[in-house]
């Protein structure tokens, strides 16, 4: 661990990153000095006209006491260890790359735990395809799912090996802890990325961010990575709006009553200071590495929402299961997992980011194993096309298109 690295607390799913200004103080400020904080802060501006008011800036400073709040709260549950400015000497990430093997072939039991599926290594692939291992949870699942098939039909197999839990279990910090054997997992490892990582010839890491994550739960993999495979790239998902994070953002006990209090600046509204977190927890990862990029899943699902709300996504029925009662809709439940279908468009979001090239241009046949009735080829089209959109518009996907042509400008 370095200690010198700034600790910033990720909200994942809520708001973060306002100034702590008041009211009164608003309305002492110089138009130059709210200019100066709206460039700083932009998404303090909830309405978009460009200008701070004093209600503005008065809720900006309660989402920031929400967030601070919030973690604070996951800040204690984190293992005390991880404040120290090293990892215990027994890490696993210490020891050689046989070492390490063996202790994962072992297990966690001292019993053999590797089994003929486990895929720890892959020959060099074709030029631009990458081997991929990475971590994450059931935000992250729906893209592993259908990135494969995505893949096989663009004419390549996708090479993974992943490390996945449910929620917590799935985070960055939960992973490392239990691959080094240290902390929660003191004396019981399970370095299956570890034992792949330094064994193995890796270009691409994948995270799915938890809540109250810091930026050093994400350095230690770096750190290790850049260790045996200098020069790989990182890419992260900055998740979707969640009824959670409405509640919060709206001062609400409870979820709208219908789906009709959704709006383009609704979802504007909760996703400009989260962008801008991400944005600022990015930065701070790029001073280990510049091969850091995020996967805008957020962007991606906004847009079909917001062409929902238009009567633009055919097939589909609801935004939110749990107010609408459909089936067919963007999210199944409170928790904010995604609907039948749209893992799709999530696992385009991946392709299009990591292979820098448009879902649209696939001519083959994608075989998914999961088709949902109401998916129709229309509805898929129109996921293709919102998710190279949502990639090259976003500033830290690394991919961008100017000449149109569904081909990122970097591969050309």
């Amino acid at each position: 661990m370095n200690k010198q690295r700034p600790i910033l607390l990720l909200v994942i799913l809520a708001l973060v990153a306002a100034a702590p200004f008041s009211n009164a103080q608003a309305q002492q400020f110089s138009e130059e000095e709210l200019s100066r904080f709206l460039r700083q802060h932009p998404g303090a501006d909830a309405d978009g006209d460009g200008k701070l008011t004093a209600e503005e800036i008065k809720a900006a400073r309660a989402h920031k006491e929400q967030a601070e709040t919030a973690a604070a709260q996951w800040k204690g549950r984190f293992h005390p260890g991880w404040e120290k400015d090293e990892f215990p000497p027994h890490a696993v990430s210490f020891k050689t790359p046989d070492e390490i093997m063996a202790i994962y072939k072992r297990g966690p039991a001292g019993r053999s735990y590797v089994d003929a599926g486990d895929a720890l290594s892959f020959p060099k692939p074709a030029d631009g395809i990458m081997r991929i291992v990475g971590t994450g949870h059931s935000f992250t699942a729906p893209g592993y799912r259908t990135l494969p098939a995505i893949t096989r039909a663009a004419g390549f197999e996708q090479p993974f090996c992943l490390h996945n839990g449910g929620g917590e279990k799935g985070s960055v910090r939960y992973k490392w802890e239990q691959e080094n054997g240290i902390f929660q997992f003191d004396g019981k490892p399970l370095p299956k990325l570890l034992s792949a990582i330094s064994n193995a010839e890796w270009e691409a890491m994948i995270w799915g961010p938890y809540v109250g994550d810091r930026p050093e739960f994400y350095t230690c993999w770096i750190d290790f990575c850049e260790q045996y495979n200098p020069g790989m790239k990182f890419f992260l998902i900055d998740g979707w709006p969640t009824l959670s994070q409405v509640q919060r953002v709206f001062n609400r006990k409870g979820n709208p009553e219908s789906e009709a209090f959704f709006t383009d600046a609704v979802f504007d509204q909760l996703n400009a200071p989260v962008n801008t977190g991400f944005a600022d927890f990015v930065k701070t990862l790029r001073e280990s590495t510049d091969e850091v990029y995020i996967l805008p899943t957020r962007a991606a699902m906004t847009e079909a929402a917001k062409r929902f709300i238009r009567g633009e996504l055919p097939g589909v029925e609801g935004l939110y299961k749990v107010i609408g009662g459909k089936e067919s809709s963007i999210w199944a439940d409170q928790r904010g997992h995604l609907g039948p279908g749209f893992d799709r468009l999530e696992g385009y979001v991946f392709y299009a980011t990591l292979y820098g090239k448009s879902p649209e241009l696939i001519s083959a046949p994608i075989k998914f194993n999961r088709n949902p009735s109401f998916l129709s080829a229309d509805l898929d089209e129109i996921f293709r096309e919102i998710a190279w959109k949502a990639v090259v518009e976003h500033p830290l996907s690394g991919v961008t298109d100017k000449n149109k042509n569904g081909i990122g400008d970097h591969l050309e």
